[in-house]
């Protein structure tokens, strides 16, 4: 059951206009007094469409932590990941700019993302979306199928809109002609519609042990294009799942 203050803020604020969103001074916001009384039930909703998978609902920026020892590089790139992730948080919807986290498997990227996400739905009543990336190309591939009960066209509607999307893995597909394609669709027009967009990737800039750049895998131009659509956030270390397996009794 809405309150008289949810009411208002579905019909129209006069404050907000019904953005949800309260100007307080030049190029600085916050959410509106008509908001304050949404009900959970909202942001509930929200966090089911947001499709997190299982293995990631318990996932916080309060419960990442960064391993390493004291003043070690490792360390240091995972303090400042949860500091920009929370900043990026702050600054919402006031930014332009995605986040692009990149590392090597196991160290949380897709923990700060999921963690991104469910702070923007809960603070900010934001609309997102979580997609591992081979696991969109499959949908795609799959509408194509005459008996599909889903078209390509509304697979790709919210991927393209939904006001932030978490693509995961980005670059783990391999990179056919199609992936290629459809890579560069789904970004090129949440870029032109103004869409935020949160990347994870284990491909570098550069290579390390002759492995595959990002480049390589998505493409010059399109690495171009992410690094005008994002802030890069690096993280370094050990894979913490494996060094977590082996110390279990």
């Amino acid at each position: 059951m809405l309150t008289e203050k949810a009411k208002v803020a579905e019909k129209g604020c006069p404050i907000c206009h019904g953005t949800g969103w309260e100007y307080v001074q030049e190029r600085t916001v916050r959410r509106c007094r008509c908001r304050g009384d949404v009900s959970s039930t909202a942001v509930e909703r929200l966090l089911e469409a947001a499709r997190i998978p299982p293995r990631y609902v318990e996932c916080e920026l309060k419960n990442y932590i960064p391993q390493g020892e004291v003043n070690s590089p490792e360390l240091e790139s995972q303090r400042m990941a949860v500091l920009m992730c929370r900043q990026f948080v702050k600054e919402y919807p006031n930014t332009d700019r995605g986040l692009l986290l990149m590392g090597p498997v196991g160290v949380g990227k897709t923990h700060l993302a999921v963690s991104v996400l469910k702070e923007l739905i809960r603070t900010k009543m934001a609309h997102c979306l979580f997609y591992d990336f081979r696991d969109l190309l499959k949908e795609i591939q799959e509408s194509y199928n005459p008996d599909s009960q889903r078209t390509e066209s509304r697979i790709l509607e919210p991927i393209y809109h939904v006001d932030v999307l978490v693509l995961d893995e980005l670059g783990a597909a391999k990179p056919t002609a199609w992936v290629q394609d459809t890579m560069t669709q789904i970004i090129n027009t949440r870029y032109n519609y103004k869409r935020l967009t949160i990347f994870t990737t284990n491909y570098l800039d550069t290579s390390i042990n002759n492995e595959e750049t990002l480049a390589e895998r998505v493409g010059e131009r399109l690495r171009s294009r992410l690094h005008e659509m994002c802030k890069t956030i690096l993280i370094i270390g050990r894979d913490y799942r494996r060094f977590s397996r082996s110390l279990a009794p």
